[in-house]
């Protein structure tokens, strides 16, 4: 937000590598269950190190370096792959739609019109396919003069003509800017937060399997107890009921729902590209319907230890309850400056200065102007982020 790219995309480098080898070092993830997750490194949500890689590959185009921009894009793709092989849901999070415009507008800046055109394409496909179904957001307009505008420019006079019919723009023909053209994302609010939630657990036994359920949630795990020892299947034969922490999201609704761009007395609306709000609940619900299991497990098992040690040492196994019960915590560690969701907008220049005066409206129909002015190259695309970090809880000023 302060423009110090460099700087800024050194401090991303290092989030990702992180990423990377916590990604492959599953003692972390063992030991966070073992303790208070807290006490070790914060590992990140999915849609975390998606967005950092987003960061990174947009302050490389605000500094003209499309060939790194590009780098970030592909890594982009690699992450999802990662999560399509973590999950196994039908209804997974593993398709990312803004990613794929990112991609196509980032081989637009490299004038790659064809493979900006997959990307579109690809993009496209996601909304209509994943986004409206998981999210309820469609493709933004802009997205289907960009898919237009590329198969046109790329010479694919057939896919133009089919995409034509196929998004209902059989009047659109391609028109040459003269000038440049300046892509306007806007964040709009901030990303939920995580606080703790606490669930009670029934434990029942049938055979050689218990059950941990939650019959108000519809919750039901159940467990083999083979490969246990004798004390640990009594122990946890014995457990009736007990409690476990997780952590959930608290949605914190924006401020501003609306923005246009006012330029040469023509009005162009900021169209939203990615609900990050969204994502991140569903991130969540994927990542607790894996490791549920694993949690409730571990934390059932330290409770068959403390129940044993009081047998024998009432005092030392009260102690060892007391530790039990300040581990017993969620980690409620997230990423708190993302955005709540992403628009964007594509506005067309002359060459030389251009003004133009963005317009944010919330609402009750208060909005504010915000005047900018860039100098514009013939044949040059620029790049332009606005974040209004105000939520309804609590509020906080714009960047």
């Amino acid at each position: 937000m302060m423009g110090k790219y460099e700087e800024s995309n050194q401090f991303f480098e290092k989030a990702f590598l992180f990423g990377e080898d916590y990604r492959i070092n599953y003692l972390n993830e063992v030991a966070s269950y073992l303790t208070n997750p807290n006490f070790t490194k914060y590992k990140g949500e999915d849609h975390e190190h998606l967005i950092l890689l987003y960061y990174k590959a947009l302050n490389y185009l605000k500094m003209h370096n499309t060939e790194d921009a590009l780098v970030e894009i592909r890594r982009l793709n690699i992450r999802l792959q990662q999560l399509t092989d973590r999950y196994n849901s039908s209804d997974k999070y593993d398709h990312d739609a803004f990613i794929h415009v990112l991609m196509g507008i980032t081989y637009e800046v490299d004038k790659d019109y064809n493979n900006a055109f997959i990307a579109y394409r690809n993009a496209l496909n996601i909304y209509d396919d994943d986004y409206r179904r998981f999210f309820g957001v469609n493709a933004p307009q802009q997205l289907k003069e960009d898919i237009l505008r590329t198969a046109w420019l790329s010479g694919l006079k057939d896919e133009f003509e089919a995409y034509k019919d196929t998004l209902k723009m059989p009047n659109y023909a391609y028109e040459q800017n003269d000038g440049g053209e300046l892509v306007f994302f806007w964040h709009n609010g901030l990303a939920p937060v995580k606080a703790e939630w606490g669930v009670d657990f029934v434990i029942s036994r049938q055979g050689g399997v218990i059950y941990f359920t939650n019959s108000q949630l519809g919750l039901s795990f159940p467990f083999s107890l083979e490969g246990y020892s004798d004390q640990e299947k009594k122990g946890l034969s014995s457990l009736e009921v007990f409690r476990v922490a997780f952590p959930k999201y608290i949605e914190r609704s924006p401020f501003y729902t609306q923005a246009s761009i006012n330029i040469n007395d023509q009005v162009l609306p900021l169209q939203m590209v990615e609900d990050i709000n969204k994502i991140a609940f569903k991130c969540l619900q994927e990542r607790m319907g894996l490791e549920f299991s694993k949690a409730l497990l571990l934390v059932a098992l330290k409770k068959v230890e403390e129940y044993e040690i009081k047998k024998e040492d009432r005092t030392l196994g009260s102690i060892v309850g007391m530790i039990n019960a300040l581990t017993e915590k969620a980690d409620t560690r997230n990423w708190q400056t993302l955005p709540y969701s992403i628009y964007y907008c594509r506005v067309p220049m002359k060459e030389g200065k251009n003004s133009l005066t963005f317009t944010l409206k919330n609402p009750e129909g208060k909005s504010v102007d915000h005047p900018y002015t860039y100098d514009v190259k013939k044949g040059q695309i620029l790049f332009h982020t606005f974040s209004s970090l105000e939520s309804n809880y609590p509020n906080y000023n714009s960047y």
